[in-house]
């Protein structure tokens, strides 16, 4: 299955519990495209958040994010591990 890391914007400020209740959502759900998200990160001082998944499609990985309430800015399919 394909892996992707997706990136959201503007979340200057997010506290520890506001990301693991966004990732919380995500998981609630996952399972209705095929996506399995593994982790998520997020720089406070940027606002950048980080979130690596395995999934069909980046398309998959985004209505997942849609339907839980913060879209991504950005699916990028990983083709590439060392």
């Amino acid at each position: 299955m394909p892996k992707f890391m997706d990136i959201h914007h503007n979340m200057k400020g997010l506290t520890a519990d506001q990301l693991r209740e966004a990732h919380q959502a995500d998981l609630d759900i996952q399972g209705d495209e095929g996506v399995t998200f593994e982790h998520a990160w997020a720089d406070t001082d940027s606002g950048e958040v980080f979130c690596l998944s395995d999934a069909p499609s980046a398309e998959a990985v985004q209505r997942i994010h849609e339907r839980a309430g913060h879209k991504a800015d950005e699916v990028h399919q990983l083709t590439l591990s060392v």
